[in-house]
């Protein structure tokens, strides 16, 4: 049987050795991610075998990402069926991209149903033109930059620890600007997040960036690596009275990662329309498809 452990951030390298060689694109294999909601989640992980297993869970259903490793993809798929089976829970991968469902398919026809949840699917750009904003379909940005560069004198930074309290009274000040009472809880859940991570900066090994007007934050930024040619941006806040604002701090993170990075995953729009909007203004290289595979063949007293 597998043995499943709580996620903490000791455990950076021991996921990291399996993720960073990986070829999955989603933002849910970020291990800053994996740590930083893992208090919503209860997300835990187990190394079996040369392969990576994660497992959390969404409501009172327990749930597995697809396991990442080198060897037998069968027997590691078995070994989840089996972990699932043993407390009764109908097994449900989630996160399965188009690959990976072919390989479920192949590897076990007619086992899984799929169902694929457009507030899911992954933006992922390419870095060079998110950097660049080349051509005619980024005039729109270019633009806003322009106006931007034009009214206000701004300069960038990295952020380095001396700047995470800035950080973070930037956004109390956002969430002050924008909560309603129907996304309290999602607004909250994420400042918690984001407060773990900001203070556990380079431990969870992020990389992040801030815009600066008369030596006051008003934009950062931050993410970490997916895999060795894939970096995840996590977070993105910014005094929207800058007009232009969100298109000078995403212009100018891009710019800023290494080149080793052919794309970047700005993560889901979660089915807000305006975040939709924004995230497809940036043209997105790959709107990448994410399944929940739920198993079919065995009834379990989990599964309603």
């Amino acid at each position: 049987m597998l043995n499943f452990k709580p996620i903490t951030i000791q455990d950076k390298e021991a996921i990291t050795a399996y993720t960073r060689s990986g070829k999955y694109l989603n933002c849910d294999f970020a291990f800053s991610n994996m740590c930083s909601w893992r208090f919503l989640y209860h997300s835990e992980f187990a190394v079996d075998e040369d392969f990576l297993f994660i497992r959390f869970y969404i409501k009172h259903y327990r749930v597995y990402m697809c396991p990442i490793g080198n060897g037998d993809a069968r027997q590691a798929f078995n070994k989840i069926e089996e972990d699932a089976a043993s407390n009764d829970y109908q097994l449900r991968i989630f996160g399965v991209t188009p690959s990976g469902k072919e390989m479920l398919e192949t590897l076990f026809p007619g086992k899984f149903t799929f169902t694929a949840n457009r507030n899911f699917f992954d933006y992922i750009y390419l870095r060079e033109e998110l950097s660049a904003l080349k051509g005619k379909k980024f005039q729109p940005k270019r633009n806003h930059i322009n106006k931007f560069k034009k009214n206000y004198a701004y300069t960038y930074q990295t952020i380095t620890p001396d700047m995470i309290p800035a950080c973070l009274q930037l956004e109390q000040q956002w969430i002050k600007a924008n909560q309603t009472g129907k996304d309290a809880d999602s607004l909250n859940y994420e400042n918690r997040s984001m407060v773990f991570a900001l203070n556990h900066f380079d431990a969870l090994d992020l990389t992040g960036g801030a815009i600066f007007v008369e030596n006051e934050m008003v934009a950062f930024t931050y993410g970490s690596p997916i895999n060795h040619y894939t970096f995840g941006t996590h977070v993105e806040k910014a005094d929207i009275l800058f007009e232009g604002i969100f298109s000078v701090i995403n212009q100018e993170f891009a710019s800023h990662l290494p080149e080793q990075y052919r794309y970047i995953n700005r993560e889901e729009d979660l089915g807000q329309p305006g975040l939709r909007q924004s995230k497809l203004s940036w043209q997105p290289a790959i709107l990448l498809e994410k399944n929940m595979a739920v198993e079919t063949r065995r009834a379990a007293s989990h599964s309603s």
